[in-house]
């Protein structure tokens, strides 16, 4: 029987390692898909607040960067609003496989939401009152922490997308038959 390879036996570990940490984990279609709760960090607007973050491990990890975006909404310079994407150079430009997925969720992501780089944004409104209006942006976070962010807002975003979610069963056979699984 052969071993894996070493980038499974990496991706494995890894993500064992961050099951075993402080933050809540959730596996959805297999160890390369994951969703991380996530809480903000102190001493920042975003203090209190809690988040879905979804991780997409590529196959090729750790060489290669895992996707990351917020699952519900947040307001942030660098974090697209409508879909949650992130734009954090770290993980998406000078990712190394010195890097695992607990430095996303202890590092990155805390310094991401601590020091926006509004030159560099997916939310340009988000950037401008950071830059201009630093009073009304801290509010503005504030503001959405207290409605996307709490764990009510996330047992009620639950709610919503179970009872419209779709499955398979959903549809005649005909109408899968063309689908691509």
């Amino acid at each position: 029987m052969s071993s894996p390879p070493p980038n499974k036996r990496r991706m494995d570990t890894d993500v064992v390692k961050l099951i075993e940490s402080k933050h809540e984990v959730t596996v959805l279609k297999g160890i390369n898909e994951l969703m991380v709760k996530f809480y903000g960090p102190k001493g920042t607007p975003y203090d209190g607040g809690v988040w879905k973050v979804r991780v997409d491990v590529p196959d090729k990890y750790p060489y290669k960067s895992p996707s990351i975006g917020f699952l519900n909404k947040i307001y942030h310079p660098n974090i697209d609003e409508a879909s949650g994407t992130v734009c954090l150079d770290v993980i998406n430009q000078t990712w190394t496989p010195l890097f695992d997925l607990s430095n996303i969720f202890e590092s990155f992501l805390p310094q991401l939401l601590a020091y926006p780089n509004p030159n560099d944004p997916l939310n340009g409104d988000a950037a401008a009152m950071y830059l201009h209006k630093p009073e009304e942006y801290k509010k503005k976070i504030r503001e959405f922490v207290q409605k996307y962010a709490t764990e009510e807002a996330l047992r009620e975003q639950d709610a919503q997308s179970s009872s419209s979610e779709s499955s398979m069963s959903d549809f005649s056979e005909d109408e899968t038959q063309d689908m691509e699984l």
